[in-house]
């Protein structure tokens, strides 16, 4: 009878997400920055490391990013496996209304839900970051953070454990001044230091040097072309440590992003037009009711009185007036698809980019000029916005191709991976990834 109970038991602890067998006993997650499904898909991009774990393992064709397409608040859903709404990493930057310069999120404290990165440290699994967006004071053994502007002394600061960061600088750069992180193969090599030091259970990288090359010429050109080489060369730096260090069999491999990209052909500054029609006067003294937050691929429309629905209407009148020549550039996403989406819920509506086109925050000269280069940002329902996912190792089923899925669930493959105990989340495991 006991026996029966104690079956009993077990069958219900493992029901209810109790009692987790753990697949994988390292789970490594590397994004690239701005990476792209064509990267691994099509045979133009040099990229034999990333061909072989797709090869090998399993993949998807797109994987939907969130709303704005931001490195932030993707990173943030990443590792909390919820939207922005419920994590409050909204943008890059948080939004100053009065035109000051915005600071970025950096610290794990601007993140409002549980991250896998706590119910690991809590597993008593040794975690460690690099690069990573919103990290700062993450609880993690091992931690240089992406602090975004503030300096690369702040980064040194607040890098783990203490004296850590001078450590990487002596030990694997020869005692450099500074770490040139903008080569994706230098944050590669820490990482395998990392590897070979303390073998993580649990370890997410953050490359970069792709979404530069993007930004500064759009989706397709030389400069991108060898950023996405020197990313691939940065993961066979990372699978070379794991079977040096005795652990590739035991590890997932999980290369992904968290957006994609798109060409910038037009400029569009809608505060202009607010300007123009009395509704900005002087941001700095808070002359205002109305303005937008430009980022990227998208806008935000905040009020001075959230409850103000006349300047509310007035905006979206002023938008719907512009000439087709002008209107064709922009969408504007309603506070019903905002609440939807789960994104920001402070603003009254926002506008994603169309036909090439981002936006400027500056509200004098003209509302629309040429642009250049690329950018992302805009609402994640598109092919070109969408990022990717390779996944390769124990528990992942070795020829699965998901054809769709989204950020959020990233979270959700990591907990099953590890056995680990997780709040629910707004993701799901992606039906035939995992065995």
């Amino acid at each position: 009878m006991k026996k029966q109970l104690s079956i009993a038991l077990l069958a219900l602890l493992m029901t209810t997400g109790q009692l987790m067998a753990q697949t994988a006993k390292h789970v490594i997650f590397i994004t690239i920055d701005g990476f792209r499904p064509d990267f691994y898909l099509d045979s133009e991009w040099q990229t034999p490391n990333l061909h072989t774990l797709m090869n090998d393992g399993a993949y998807a064709k797109g994987v939907n990013s969130v709303f704005p397409s931001m490195t932030y608040p993707s990173h943030t859903t990443i590792v909390t496996g919820v939207q922005p709404a419920k994590h409050g990493v909204f943008y890059n930057n948080i939004f100053t209304p009065d035109g000051a310069p915005q600071q970025p999120y950096w610290q794990d404290s601007s993140i409002h839900a549980p991250t896998i990165w706590k119910a690991a440290k809590e597993k008593g699994m040794t975690v460690a970051s690099l690069y990573w967006p919103v990290s700062a004071n993450a609880p993690v053994d091992y931690n240089i953070p992406d602090i975004g502007s503030l300096g690369d002394g702040v980064r040194e600061q607040y890098s783990l454990p203490q004296g850590f960061y001078a450590e990487v600088k002596k030990e694997i750069f020869g005692g450099v001044d500074k770490i040139d992180a903008g080569k994706n193969q230098n944050i590669a090599k820490i990482a395998a230091y990392i590897i070979k030091k303390s073998k993580p259970e649990l370890m997410t990288i953050h490359v970069f040097s792709v979404d530069g090359a993007e930004h500064a010429v759009g989706r397709y050109g030389a400069r991108v072309q060898e950023a996405v080489a020197d990313a691939d060369a940065a993961v066979g730096i990372i699978i070379d440590a794991l079977k040096t260090a005795g652990i590739w069999e035991n590890t997932v491999l999980l290369v992904g992003g968290d957006h994609g990209f798109y060409d910038v052909k037009k400029m569009i500054s809608p505060n202009v037009w607010l300007k123009e029609a009395g509704l900005i006067t002087d941001l700095k003294t808070g002359d205002w009711k109305a303005q937008f937050n430009s980022v990227g691929g998208s806008a935000y429309l905040y009020l001075k009185d959230p409850s103000d629905k006349a300047t509310i209407n007035k905006v979206k009148t002023l938008l719907v007036a512009q000439p087709d020549s002008v209107r064709q550039y922009f969408r504007i996403i309603t506070r019903q698809q905002l609440t939807k989406g789960r994104y920001n819920p402070n603003v009254a509506f926002a506008l994603s980019g169309e036909h090439d086109a981002a936006f400027s925050s500056a509200s004098t000269g003209n509302a629309v000029k040429p642009g250049k280069g690329g950018t992302h940002g805009h609402f994640p329902d598109t092919k070109n916005i969408r990022t990717g996912l390779i996944a390769h190792g124990p528990g992942i089923r070795k020829g699965a191709v998901i054809e769709e899925m989204n950020l959020r669930d990233m979270t959700p493959i990591m907990v099953k991976l590890l056995g680990i105990s997780f709040p629910k989340v707004d993701g799901k495991i992606p039906a035939g990834l995992l065995e």
